[in-house]
């Protein structure tokens, strides 16, 4: 059975959006988490892969539950995302989100997105803001 973080826990029982995605999570520590997903007709664009937002999305939620772990609100003030491959219906991800830097105010964060045959599909750069409030 998976120890999910106190704090991620607090936070997954209101996070609808991470409950619409159905991402499982995988670890959760203070800095770090994993999160799994798997991609539903529903979440597919025009072009019939899955929309970038998808991963954005699956990727955010990891990076809020790494830098929010150490028990300090933490919000984004600022990601990026690099698109690197196609992921499309059917598909396994797997969102890795690890904290660089953590300073009184700011929190830096990397996460990858893997597909189910380990093809990174996307990578992101966090900034957060971390506020005084305690979870």
């Amino acid at each position: 059975m998976i120890k999910i973080h106190p704090v991620v826990q607090k936070m997954l029982d209101g996070d609808e959006l991470t409950r619409w995605l159905k991402a499982e999570v995988i670890e959760s520590k203070e800095g770090f988490c994993k999160l799994q997903m798997v991609v539903r007709e529903e979440m597919a664009n025009g072009f019939n892969i899955v929309h970038g937002g998808i991963t954005f999305s699956l990727a955010d939620s990891a990076i809020a539950f790494a830098a929010n772990a150490f028990g300090r609100h933490a919000v984004s003030l600022n990601t990026t995302i690099r698109h690197l491959h196609p992921v499309f219906v059917g598909d396994t991800l797997i969102a890795e989100a690890e904290v660089t830097t953590i300073k009184h105010k700011i929190v830096n964060v990397d996460a990858c997105v893997f597909n189910q045959n380990g093809v990174k599909v996307a990578d992101l750069q966090a900034t957060g803001y971390r506020k005084s409030e305690q979870w």
